[in-house]
């Protein structure tokens, strides 16, 4: 039986709450056959990261290379890529194998507020990899470090997308989950803007959310979907993978992205 392969370009959590684990489950869940090119060890759990590794960026590029020339990749998605050479060496890779449909997650910070990228790497992150990006997804965080402005409401978003936008992606979506009121993210391609919307849930375990959602659009990317139908579904499926959170470790707890679907979907305004 064929089935739709997505290719997660990113590092891994020992905890299994984040990173190529959280990946892999997701393309699992939503039937989606899923490969990885491992760019960066962690040594961390709910609590917090101890330790990254990274890997040669070489070997970085010997992976996705193995992958582009045996398998279809229907979309890939990148998370932590922890240093400007393995930044350099993932654009690169993306554009030689002309891997269509990529998902940007710039993941700078983890949960428990550790740094996962250095200046160096921001900067290889705004010039190499995002002008190929399909969707680039940061949070409020990540939005405020790339543009260099503080977001702290829905107008600060829009003008966060725009600048965004100008460096070349062809959607830009901004995480709203960070604000006080209900958890909107707004989508912007250039021309005009959806707000998709869900009910915040109050919940300790969200763990890998950033990391769950991009690879979700990835996924229903590589299944066909146009980006604003992924990306609604995509938060349906992490709002639902959030409210049926598992409660594991003693710190954050990762969402469960086995969980099935009985949700009312997100709505998307214009």
């Amino acid at each position: 039986m064929r089935v739709p392969s997505a290719l997660t370009v990113a590092g891994s959590d020992s905890g299994g709450g984040a990173g190529i684990q959280a990946d892999l489950k997701t393309f699992l869940a939503l039937g989606v056959h899923g490969m990885s090119a491992i760019c960066a060890l962690t040594a961390q759990n709910t609590k917090g990261v101890s330790g990254v590794h990274e890997v040669p960026p070489e070997f970085v590029k010997e992976q996705i290379s193995q992958v582009a020339t045996d398998f279809e990749i229907g979309a890939a998605k990148t998370g932590m890529l922890s240093g400007p050479a393995i930044v350099e060496a993932v654009a690169g890779s993306i554009s030689e194998h002309s891997i269509p449909n990529l998902v940007v997650d710039p993941v700078f910070v983890s949960k428990n507020q550790d740094v996962l990228l250095s200046q160096d790497s921001i900067n290889s992150l705004l010039s190499q990899l995002i002008p190929l990006a399909t969707v680039v997804t940061p949070n409020l965080q990540e939005a405020a470090l790339l543009t260099g402005t503080e977001i702290l409401n829905l107008d600060g978003m829009r003008e966060g997308a725009k600048a965004l936008h100008a460096l070349g992606p062809r959607y830009v979506l901004v995480k709203g989950g960070h604000l006080d009121a209900d958890a909107t993210d707004v989508l912007y391609d250039g021309e005009s803007f959806l707000e998709i919307t869900a009910t915040r849930i109050a919940s300790q375990n969200t763990h890998g959310t950033g990391c769950t959602l991009s690879a979700a659009i990835a996924a229903h990317l590589a299944k066909g979907s146009k980006v604003p139908e992924a990306v609604r579904l995509a938060k349906d499926y992490v709002t639902g993978a959030i409210r049926h959170g598992l409660e594991v470790g003693r710190g954050y707890g990762p969402t469960n992205h086995g969980w099935s679907s009985t949700m009312r979907p997100a709505s998307v305004e214009p």
